[in-house]
């Protein structure tokens, strides 16, 4: 027997195999905080419990675990976020009563605005702020996911600019700034903060103005290499 023969013969189905999925805890910046995107259960298990935008990957349609997610995120944002990173894969016979499971779980990052419009016209999902998420009652281990995924990004707030995806498209230093600032838990210096941006270049001044507290304020937008930028030392209080 060669290899194509073998292959040609081989069944799958003769041995057990894990529930294959994938989880997003995707952020966005509103209302002065951070939020989380959290869909409701229509179906057992867990029915009627708040989870992690998620699902089951599709063997004939996604070739990677990177299209599932991003799949699964278009469905329920509409759009695919602009900084979408894997966090960890999880698998045991505890998390699902359905059976022994794996999950993959992705960090991701978008727009309020971005997404309002599709968000706002399903009724089993809504943000939640990320004071409130321990309130709620989540599916299987979706807490653990999300606490690792905030820890996560609270790490990535002190070297680098990656919650800035969590803005719209264009936005102020102090937007920028009090993003950091929610995720690290403490107020950063004005003159530091700005002056590290500035050495590491990583925003595009696009030459408008909006008012803040009665003054005009720059508009910038990210650079594309911004997500992969990380500063030498870790951003000042």
């Amino acid at each position: 027997m060669n290899e194509k023969e073998f292959l040609a013969g081989y069944n799958k189905n003769e041995y057990l195999s894990p529930l294959l999925t994938v989880d997003a805890v995707l952020f966005t910046y509103h209302e002065n905080t951070l939020k989380v995107l959290l869909v409701e259960r229509a179906n057992f298990p867990e029915k009627g419990k708040w989870e992690l935008p998620g699902g089951f990957v599709d063997e004939q349609n996604d070739k990677t675990i990177e299209e599932t997610i991003l799949r699964k995120l278009k469905e329920k944002t509409g759009v695919i976020p602009p900084y979408v990173e894997q966090l960890c894969t999880v698998g045991n016979k505890q998390r699902d009563p359905r059976g022994w499971s794996v999950t993959v779980c992705y960090t991701a990052l978008i727009a309020y605005q971005d997404c309002e419009a599709h968000i706002e016209t399903v009724e089993s999902v809504k943000w939640v702020s990320i004071d409130d998420i321990a309130t709620l009652p989540l599916a299987f281990d979706h807490l653990q996911l999300y606490q690792q995924a905030r820890e996560r990004l609270q790490q990535k707030s002190l070297y680098s600019i990656v919650p800035g995806f969590a803005l719209p498209d264009v936005f102020t230093l102090s937007e920028l700034q009090h993003v950091h600032e929610v995720l690290i838990g403490k107020t950063l210096q004005n003159k530091s903060f700005r002056r590290r941006l500035e050495q590491a270049d990583l925003l595009i001044d696009t030459g408008e103005k909006r008012h803040e507290r009665g003054r005009p304020a720059n508009l910038y937008r990210l650079k594309p290499q911004s997500a992969e930028y990380r500063f030498i030392r870790n951003l000042e209080f």
